[in-house]
C-alpha cells in the first residue's frame, strides 16, 4: 500500500515537473511580446519591399508574400517557428476570420456573380450597343465614366465594381485602354467619397475627431481637400485636353490599335461570350439600380435607420461591410427573379453564373488577402506608432508648413500600409490635439491635409483594397493599373503639396484652391507640349 502511494506521489511530482515548462510558456504567451524593431523605421520596410518588388517584377502575388515574410521575420527576431505562426495565425487566419473582411469578400463574390449574370443575359452587350449610338467619341466615353463615378459616391468599394461593370462595354467600344478605365474608376472612388458628406468615408472621418463635432469639421474641410478636388479636375482636363503621358500613353496608343490590355496575353479572347439575343438595355440598368437601392438600404439598416435614426446619422453609424453584403445578395436574388420572369435566362443558366462570378474575382480576393496580411504584419511592428511619434515631435515647429508636412506623412503612411482609414485614425487625433486650442482654422486645413494625403497614398498603393478593386472592376492587370496611374497621382500630389504650403499661410480656400487649379492646368499644358511629335 505504501509502495503504491509512493509511486503515485512520484508520478504526481513528475507530472508537475513536466507541466512547469508549459506553465512558463503560457505565461510568456500571456505577457505582451514586443519585437526589437517595434515602432522603428524598420516597421515600414515590409510594405516598401512588397511595393518595390511588385513594380520591378510586375508580379504581385510573390511580391506581397515576400513583404509578408519580411514582416514576420522582423517581428520574430528571425525565429523560424515564430515567423511561421505569426504569418499564418496572426496574419492569414486572422484577416480571413475578421467579420469586416469576410463581408467585403462576400460583396466581391456577389458583385462578380451579378456581372456574370448581366453579361450572360445580354444586358452589357445591349447597353454597349445603345451607348455606341449615344456616345460618339472616346472623350465622351471617358467623361461618362467620370460622371458615373462621381454619382456613385456612397462607398468606394461599391463605386469601383459598379462603374467598371457598367462602363466596360462603352470604353471597349471606343478603344479606351483597360488601364485608363481602371484609373478613371480608381480616381472617382476614394477621391469622390472623401468629399461627399453622405458616404461611409464621411462617417469614418467624423468618428476619428474626438471632442469635436466631427461631421461639421468634415464639411468645413471639404474646400481644403485639394488632392481630391484636383484629381477630379485632372481627369476632366486629361480627357478634354487629349493628353496622356508615362506608361499610360503606351497603353492608350496600343488601345487605338486594338490592344486594350497591353499585356501580350489573351485576356480579351477569354472574355468573349456568345451574345444573348434576348438581352436589352434594361437587363443591365434594372440590376444596377436595384443594386444601388439595396446597398443604400443595407447600409442605413446597419446604421439604425429603421430603428428611428435619421438618414445622415444612419450613414454615420453604418457598417459598410455588412450593409454592402446584405444589399448585394438581395439585389442578386431580385435580379435572378427578374430574368426568370422576363425569360431572358433559365434558372440553370442563372446558377451557372455564381461559380463564374467567383472565378472572375479570385485574383482580387487573393491580392486583397495578401494585402490585408501585409497590413497585419506592419501593424504588429508598430509602423503607425513610429509615424505618429515623428509627427508629434515636429508639430511644434514650422506651424504654417505643417499642413503640407502632414499631407506628405499621410501619403507615405497610406502608401506603405495600403489603408487610408487607418491613416485617419492615427493622424487626425494628433492634429486635433496640436491645433484645438491654438488655431482652429489651421486645424481644419491640417485635418483636410491628412484626409487628402491618406487618399493620395491609398489611391496609388499597390496593396490598397480600392486599388485592387479598381483593377478588378476594369478587369485590368493589377500591376499595369498601378504603374500607369502612378505618374498621374504624383503630378496631382506634387501640386497639392504646393497648394497646402499656400493654404498654411493664406488660411483661405478661395485663395489657395485657385492657385492649385492654375498650377495643374499649366503643368498639363507643358506636358502636352513636351509630347507633341
Amino acid at each position: 500500500m505504501k509502495k503504491k502511494k509512493l509511486l503515485q506521489g512520484i508520478a504526481a511530482l513528475i507530472l508537475c515537473l513536466a507541466l512547469l515548462p508549459m506553465t512558463a510558456f503560457a505565461a510568456e504567451v500571456e505577457a505582451e511580446y514586443t519585437p526589437a524593431m517595434y515602432a522603428t523605421f524598420w516597421a515600414l520596410i515590409p510594405p516598401i519591399v512588397a511595393i518595390v518588388l511588385a513594380l520591378i517584377t510586375k508580379e504581385v502575388y510573390s511580391s506581397l508574400f515576400i513583404g509578408i515574410l519580411v514582416g514576420g521575420l522582423f517581428f520574430s527576431g528571425f525565429s523560424f517557428e515564430m515567423t511561421l505562426t505569426h504569418i499564418f495565425s496572426d496574419g492569414f487566419v486572422a484577416v480571413l476570420s475578421d467579420s469586416y473582411n469576410v463581408g467585403i469578400l462576400v460583396f466581391l463574390v456577389i458583385l462578380g456573380a451579378m456581372v456574370s449574370l448581366m453579361n450572360r443575359a445580354g444586358g452589357s452587350a445591349a447597353f454597349g450597343h445603345f451607348a455606341k449610338e449615344k456616345i460618339k467619341t472616346r472623350a465622351g466615353a471617358q467623361l461618362a465614366t467620370v460622371a458615373l463615378g462621381v454619382l456613385i459616391f456612397i462607398d468606394d468599394y461599391f463605386n469601383c465594381l459598379t462603374v467598371g461593370s457598367v462602363m466596360k462595354p462603352v470604353t471597349d467600344e471606343h478603344k479606351v485602354s483597360r488601364a485608363k478605365l481602371a484609373y478613371l474608376i480608381d480616381a472617382t472612388a476614394a477621391p469622390v467619397c472623401i468629399i461627399a458628406p453622405i458616404s461611409s468615408w464621411a462617417a469614418a472621418v467624423s468618428g476619428f475627431v474626438e471632442g469635436e463635432d466631427g461631421f461639421s469639421i468634415f464639411i468645413r474641410a471639404i474646400p481644403y481637400n485639394f488632392y481630391a478636388i484636383l484629381t477630379i479636375i485632372m481627369m476632366i482636363a486629361l480627357v478634354l485636353m487629349k493628353v496622356d503621358f508615362g506608361p499610360m500613353k503606351t497603353h492608350e496608343d496600343n488601345a487605338l490599335k486594338g490592344d486594350l490590355f497591353s499585356t501580350g496575353n489573351s485576356a480579351s479572347a477569354q472574355e468573349e461570350e456568345p451574345i444573348n439575343p434576348k438581352g436589352k438595355v434594361i437587363d443591365l440598368l434594372i440590376p444596377i439600380f436595384t443594386l444601388i437601392l439595396c446597398c443604400v438600404i443595407g447600409m442605413i439598416y446597419t446604421g439604425g435607420f429603421f430603428e428611428g435614426a435619421g438618414f445622415v446619422a444612419a450613414f454615420s453609424n453604418s457598417d459598410a461591410s455588412v450593409g454592402l453584403a446584405l444589399g448585394s445578395i438581395c439585389a442578386m436574388i431580385l435580379t435572378v427573379i427578374i430574368y426568370l420572369l422576363r425569360r431572358v435566362l433559365s434558372f440553370t443558366d442563372c446558377m451557372k453564373c455564381l461559380p463564374d462570378g467567383f472565378k472572375a474575382m479570385v485574383p482580387a480576393i487573393l491580392i486583397l488577402t495578401f494585402a490585408w496580411t501585409l497590413k497585419a504584419m506592419t501593424d504588429s511592428l508598430g509602423a503607425a506608432i513610429f509615424v505618429a511619434d515623428a509627427v508629434q515631435r515636429s508639430a511644434g515647429s514650422l506651424m504654417n508648413f505643417l499642413p503640407a508636412i502632414i499631407f506628405l506623412v499621410a501619403c507615405f503612411l497610406a502608401f506603405s500600409t495600403g489603408t487610408s482609414w487607418g491613416t485617419f485614425g492615427i493622424l487626425i487625433p494628433i492634429v486635433v490635439n496640436v491645433f484645438m486650442n491654438s488655431n482652429p482654422q489651421l486645424m481644419i486645413i491640417s485635418i483636410s491635409a491628412c484626409m487628402a494625403g491618406a487618399v493620395c497614398g491609398d489611391h496609388c498603393s499597390p496593396i490598397s483594397d480600392t486599388t485592387i478593386m479598381a483593377s478588378a472592376g476594369a478587369q485590368c492587370d493589377h500591376v499595369n493599373h498601378v504603374s500607369t496611374q502612378l505618374p498621374y497621382v504624383i503630378v496631382v500630389a506634387a501640386i497639392s503639396f504646393v497648394t497646402y504650403i499656400v493654404a498654411g499661410f493664406a488660411q483661405n480656400a478661395w485663395i489657395s484652391l485657385p492657385v492649385g487649379v492654375v498650377l495643374l492646368l499649366l503643368t498639363l499644358a507643358v506636358i502636352k507640349n513636351m509630347h507633341k511629335e
